[in-house]
């Protein structure tokens, strides 16, 4: 599967991608439908990506005219639609996409995590699980570590043991899947592991730019071990970075558990 249709474009670009000469001079050229129902969808995501929903939405209602068969047109129809907060109009599209390609990996994950966004956790676990299955998809590990979080964000009882398991898994094969370790690195923590969470949450910060939760985590682990020195920088990074938020408000009242 192409990697423009995974999740991560959910965070998009800072600038507008235009198409290339030779991408328009293709789609002149193409006269087959596939074609150019594949090629206006790979347009459509790439102004997805910069954050152009309407010009997205504009490539796609072409690709759909030209094909309305293309599975991936109608999964790119479900981002779009979840990013302008069009629930009904995401989720029809979604559920059309699975309908035409019932083992699409991107589209599987996808439909997951809008599931995991509107309220229904527990529902997207099996469309993560529907993703990973297929031996196609090139990288399993992001939906083991969003089926983490959304079992994570559910509200059933006894689940931690259950995201603790689709973490260990994502990181088995990524081990420096960022959100797994971070999310480890916290149920590590509060087990008492705290030599594994420190050693997770470090390698976490060193991937990527701390957030103010890793930074809130690394903070509590050096208080526990003692290490006033580093517990401080932590403190410093915290407020010069986040603070307003939540963090940095319980570091000021002293809560740190």
């Amino acid at each position: 599967m192409r990697r423009w249709f995974l999740i991560v474009l959910l965070a998009g670009c800072a600038s507008k991608p235009e198409p290339t000469p030779e991408s328009g001079s293709i789609i002149g050229e193409v006269g087959e439908p596939r074609n150019r129902a594949r090629l206006h969808t790979e347009l459509a995501s790439l102004y997805y990506s910069a954050g152009n929903y309407g010009v997205a939405l504009e490539e796609l209602r072409i690709a759909a005219a030209a094909d309305s068969g293309y599975a991936a047109t109608h999964g790119m129809f479900g981002l779009v639609y979840m990013q302008l907060k069009e629930t009904n109009r995401a989720e029809e599209s979604f559920e059309r996409a699975l309908r035409l390609s019932p083992n699409d990996a991107d589209i599987n994950h996808n439909y997951g995590w809008f599931l995991c966004q509107t309220g229904r956790e527990p529902d997207s676990i099996k469309y993560f699980l529907q993703a990973i299955r297929n031996p196609l998809y090139p990288t399993p590990w992001r939906s083991y570590s969003a089926a983490g979080v959304c079992t994570l964000r559910s509200d059933a009882a006894g689940k931690q043991k259950d995201a603790e398991t689709y973490f260990e898994r994502a990181l088995r094969l990524d081990p420096d899947e960022p959100t797994s370790l971070l999310n480890l690195a916290q149920i590590r923590y509060r087990q008492g592991n705290v030599g594994d969470a420190r050693k997770m949450v470090a390698r976490h910060n060193k991937l990527v730019t701390p957030s103010s939760e890793s930074l809130w985590l690394a903070l509590r682990i050096e208080r526990k071990l003692g290490e006033r020195v580093a517990e401080q920088a932590y403190a410093n990074q915290l407020r010069r970075r986040f603070p307003e938020s939540h963090e940095y408000q319980a570091l000021v009242r002293g809560q740190y558990d």
